[in-house]
């Protein structure tokens, strides 16, 4: 433990904000050694997610050292004198950590410019791509995350998150990071006022000319808003109704328990306000506004949809207002199956990544032209001929073409429910449930997935294992990942820890062909789900 007392005063030392080594010092003070491991007995792992940690002291915390660490190491990797774009959200200490970040990479004789206020991660990650001389950006956010959290992502110049081996090169220079308070600082940055590259971008996407749709939305206390209602009106919609409780930014998040529009409770607000309002439509953004989920009135209330339903929804839009040969669609291995029959009807061709839209941009060859991409988890990259609009999860443009695609069903007398059921007649009902599995200690994560290697199992809820994938090998041509995939008769599993959350996450299939009834079809479809959930539980053994 002496050890990391001496570590922890070393980083005491060099701390610039009085905040935190009020923290650390009455830590020392008060010889609490449990507290001193938790931040200085591991630190925060620079991957492809960039950084995401608790706010504190200490490199297992996010905070002013741990970001000046990431911005040096960061600018040790790019080209001298490049253009390199920070954004950040409303989060506890995300315009401090832009300012740093700029100080360091404009110390390190690169040109940063900072936006002047929060902005949508889709902001900075289309303005990233959108000019030659821009070498990299980066987003201070921890997306929809707890309070407690913040975050740091880089974006490369193609707009897209850093995959490896560039994610290791960039952890190395970070390891080699002396004293921050050693650093060379600047304070030449240009400052950006507003978004409105982006708007013109967005509001200008051609999928479809229908505007009569009422909505309500919700950017869950995060920094879409002002971005979203920007573009409406510029794309000729209504304006949406705005959950008033929701409407502006705040980093404590008071209306929900977790502020991520698929943790129940979070869209409360928003559908009550819905249903006294008889809107059409809600939809909702996660705090930095790349996520978006959307919920519809039936005869039993309003019900959010999955991000599969909304994927397969979308996907439709896209290529119904798009041409093509060269077009291509990607999902990720856990996401749906149904955009491959999607794709095989529309006669373009569709791809398979690995989570996370790091993958999803790079999937295809060079005779592709990506116009649209989703991962199950609310994320989406709408496009029209010219391609996607960002590369990256866009919850303002998928909000758009949600809106314009109810609003043309809308004009047919008909509902995005309805839609579904023409898509499960076409190509058959594919459905997907999850099982989450949140630990405090992670290597029980650890010990289930080496279980399951070990031995796995042979049925899953009533159907034969007829092939077993271990995703660490690299599968399909795809890169190694700490995954496993089960196919079944009509149904697939895949299990893999979280890349953001102490979670074990398990998505689940079935697919059930579709000649009568719809519903009668999804409830044996819910019913094989429940089983499959049942038995992938048992086979688990974390609770």
């Amino acid at each position: 433990m002496s050890d990391l007392r001496g570590y922890a005063e070393e980083w005491l030392a060099q701390d610039p904000d009085p905040g935190t080594r009020a923290e650390l010092r009455a830590i020392l003070d008060a010889g609490d050694d449990r507290a001193l491991a938790d931040r200085f007995g591991s630190r925060l792992e620079f991957g492809t997610a960039g950084l995401r940690g608790e706010l504190g002291a200490g490199p297992n915390r996010m905070n002013r050292v741990t970001v000046m660490r990431a911005a040096a190491g960061l600018a040790a990797c790019l080209p001298p004198g490049g253009r390199v774009i920070v954004g950040f959200d409303a989060r506890h200490g995300s315009r401090r950590f832009a300012q740093d970040t700029a100080a360091v990479l404009s110390g390190a004789g690169l040109r940063p410019e900072v936006f002047a206020d929060p902005v949508p991660t889709p902001v900075l990650a289309h303005f990233t791509r959108s000019f030659d001389d821009i070498v990299a950006g980066v987003m201070v956010t921890a997306s929809h995350n707890p309070p407690r959290d913040n975050g740091y992502k880089v974006y490369w110049a193609d707009g897209a998150q850093i995959v490896p081996p560039r994610d290791a090169e960039i952890s190395a220079a970070i390891d080699a990071v002396g004293r921050v308070d050693e650093l060379p600082l600047g304070s030449d940055w240009t400052v950006h006022h507003d978004a409105r590259l982006y708007l013109d971008a967005v509001s200008d996407l051609r999928l479809g000319g229908d505007r009569d749709i009422s909505i309500v939305y919700t950017p869950m206390h995060g920094v879409g808003r002002d971005v979203l209602l920007a573009a409406f009106e510029r794309a000729g919609f209504p304006a949406p109704v705005v959950v008033p409780e929701q409407a502006d930014p705040d980093p404590d998040f008071p209306t929900v328990a977790f502020p991520n529009p698929e943790e129940p409770g979070a869209l409360d607000l928003a559908l009550a306000l819905a249903r006294d309002r008889d809107a059409d439509l809600v939809i909702a953004n996660d705090p930095d506004a790349d996520r978006c989920a959307v919920a519809v009135p039936t005869p039993d209330g309003w019900r959010a949809l999955t991000g599969d339903e909304v994927g397969g929804l979308l996907a439709e839009h896209v290529l119904r207002h798009t041409a093509g040969d060269d077009r291509l669609v990607v999902t990720t291995i856990v996401s749906s199956s149904l955009l491959a029959s999607i794709a095989r009807g529309h006669g373009v061709r569709s791809a398979e990544s690995l989570t996370g839209f790091k993958w999803i941009m790079k999937a295809g060859g060079p005779g592709d032209r990506l116009v649209f991409g989703y991962e199950e988890a609310l994320g989406y990259s709408v496009g029209d001929d010219r391609g996607v609009l960002v590369n990256d999860k866009d919850g303002i443009g998928a909000a758009l073409a949600v809106a314009a695609l109810a609003a043309e069903a809308r004009r047919e007398g008909r509902t995005l429910l309805d839609l579904l059921d023409d898509q499960a007649r076409r190509y058959g009902l594919h459905a997907t449930s999850q099982l989450s599995v949140r630990v405090d200690d992670l290597s029980l994560i650890a010990g289930a997935m080496a279980r399951l290697r070990a031995n796995p199992p042979a049925e899953l809820g009533g159907r034969s294992v007829e092939a077993f994938d271990d995703l660490s090998g690299g599968v399909d041509g795809l890169p190694p990942t700490d995954g496993l995939r089960f196919r079944l008769g009509g149904a697939r599993v895949v299990i893999r820890p979280s890349g953001t959350e102490p979670k074990l996450k398990c998505y689940l299939e079935v697919v059930h062909p579709v000649s009568g009834d719809v519903a009668a079809a999804r409830e044996r479809a819910a019913a094989d789900l429940d089983a499959l959930r049942e038995d992938v539980s048992a086979a688990l053994a974390l609770t």
